[in-house]
């Protein structure tokens, strides 16, 4: 659990659930400390906030707040299409319950001997960070994928690709049209705030009703995000105590400072979202 005193995600920040009651074991999850029950009833309530189209079997659940991963990983098969993309003995991938960006994938390991540790931790595996950043690539793939579907048609860099695809003689060899996978950042947070480890894989525009707040943006374009490129990460590296976030915000793409104001930062970057397509 990430200190409150550093920079964090806020992951699990509008979650409150993630799996079906009844439908789930916690044999290998155990829930983290619960607080005072009567101290909550007196607290003030808010209102929670629940994504539009968000599935009845992601809605309503057991594991709730930090531990809301441990659901998919124990019974990805409970939930619909539109939450787990596939699973495997080893990895769950889920569509991010709350995405910041036009497509936002998680990869959840299922080991559980190193999914409840950080990290950082986790990683000093070897066997374990070769395995995870198999499934990276893989997903990263999927990524690429989706965005050509998405934004393909808009891409002037994509346009001889698509052509030859859909002529009525294709090509032996189709040209390689735009590197979606460049517009792809994948990695870990260094304080993740949520309890499971989970690899975090989407597209750069950092456009999406759910990124909201400046450390949303922070933890996705700084070095608070780690590429598994970097693990294992030496015993000082300061990535496994990370502090503070920069006090400014840049955009991704131009590079133009909007300090802390976030309001015209998503402004500037659905104008960017608008470039960027058709590169």
């Amino acid at each position: 659990m990430a200190s409150s005193n550093r920079a964090t995600a806020d992951d699990f920040e509008e979650i409150s659930s993630t799996a079906v009651p009844g439908e789930q074991s916690t044999e290998h999850f155990p829930p983290s400390k619960k607080p005072n029950a009567f101290t909550e009833l007196l607290k003030p309530k808010k209102p929670k906030s629940t994504p539009d189209k968000t599935d009845d079997r992601t809605r309503h659940t057991v594991f709730a707040g930090r531990d809301g991963l441990a659901a998919y990983t124990t019974d990805p098969a409970s939930f619909p299409q539109s939450r787990v993309v596939y699973y495997n003995e080893e990895f769950v991938v889920i569509n991010d319950l709350f995405p910041k960006a036009s497509v936002h994938l998680l990869i959840l390991p299922r080991d559980t001997t190193k999914n409840v540790l950080r990290p950082q931790d986790a990683f000093d595996d070897p066997a374990f960070l070769a395995k995870c950043r198999e499934e990276e690539n893989k997903v990263r793939g999927i990524v690429a994928s989706e965005l050509r579907r998405k934004f393909g048609a808009y891409s002037a860099s994509d346009k001889p690709h698509l052509a030859a695809l859909e002529s009525d003689d294709p090509p032996s060899a189709l040209p390689a049209g735009r590197d979606w996978d460049k517009e792809i950042i994948s990695g870990i947070h260094a304080n993740p705030s949520m309890t499971h480890l989970h690899i975090h894989v989407l597209s750069r525009d950092m456009v999406s009703e759910c990124m909201k707040k400046r450390n949303h943006y922070l933890s996705f374009t700084t070095d608070f995000l780690v590429n598994l490129d970097q693990f294992p990460l030496a015993k000082d590296d300061y990535r496994r105590h990370y502090a503070h976030f920069p006090e400014d915000m840049y955009c991704w793409r131009c590079g133009r400072n909007y300090e802390n104001k976030m309001v015209k930062l998503k402004a500037h970057l659905e104008k960017e979202f608008e470039e960027w397509k058709r590169e």
